[in-house]
């Protein structure tokens, strides 16, 4: 079983195999339920929405689509690559084994999305918000969560887990953290200094080189005044 391994944390990888893949032209498969062992790429689309459907095994690939909608899905074992998805809207849904490559998602929402051994690399995720509402509270699975070479500027996670998280050579300028559980989140060698809700990070893991960093964010977030300044 193939995995991806950074400082400890492991996440579990799709077991995607071209030979046993089926090329679609269509992730929507209605009152089926289930699309599985596929392949989907190389499409423009203006919307894409899907509701209460099983994607399994599969690649989607060079996919752009202006506004996206999925709720209620239940995605295992696959991958997306090169995808640039405008006004992702994703909620109440689950997401395991699922790998995203080089992808724009700028201002995507997921809302009560379970992540469950998932993994963002080099993708673009400025602005992209990341929530679960204490009512559902199973934002987080049992699998390790990686963001490694991603964008999160101006990115939010509001009262998630990340107790299996993992940042790695990402750009965290304005990310802000608001409640959750983020104790052994692994923080190090990222730029802590221009970060938001420091009070958040209790538990997290970082280097002492960082303790500075938290320093200049927690000064900037109480709008300090210093006295050689005043």
């Amino acid at each position: 079983m193939e995995c991806s391994t950074i400082r400890g944390v492991q996440v579990l990888l799709p077991a995607v195999e071209e030979e046993f893949l089926t090329a679609t032209n269509s992730l929507d498969v209605g009152n089926e339920g289930k699309l599985a062992e596929f392949v989907y790429a190389g499409s423009d689309l203006r919307q894409l929405s899907l509701n209460d459907i099983a994607l399994s095994t599969g690649r989607v690939a060079d996919l752009r689509v202006q506004r996206v909608v999925f709720h209620g899905l239940r995605v295992s074992s696959v991958e997306f690559v090169d995808c640039e998805l405008s006004e992702l809207r994703w909620s109440d849904s689950k997401l395991s084994r699922v790998k995203f490559t080089n992808c724009k998602l700028l201002g995507a929402a997921f809302d009560d999305v379970t992540l469950d051994d998932v993994m963002f690399e080099r993708c673009r995720l400025d602005y992209a918000g990341f929530a679960s509402s204490p009512a559902v509270n199973r934002y987080r699975g049992a699998g390790g969560l990686i963001f490694t070479g991603c964008s999160l500027q101006e990115a939010a996670f509001t009262g998630v887990d990340l107790s299996r998280a993992l940042f790695d050579e990402c750009e965290l300028r304005r990310t802000e953290f608001v409640g959750g559980h983020l104790r052994g989140c692994d923080l190090r060698g990222q730029d802590l200094s221009a970060i938001r809700g420091v009070g958040s990070l209790k538990g997290v893991t970082i280097e002492r080189s960082q303790v500075h960093q938290l320093g200049e964010a927690l000064a900037a977030e109480l709008d300090v005044t210093y006295g050689e300044d005043a």
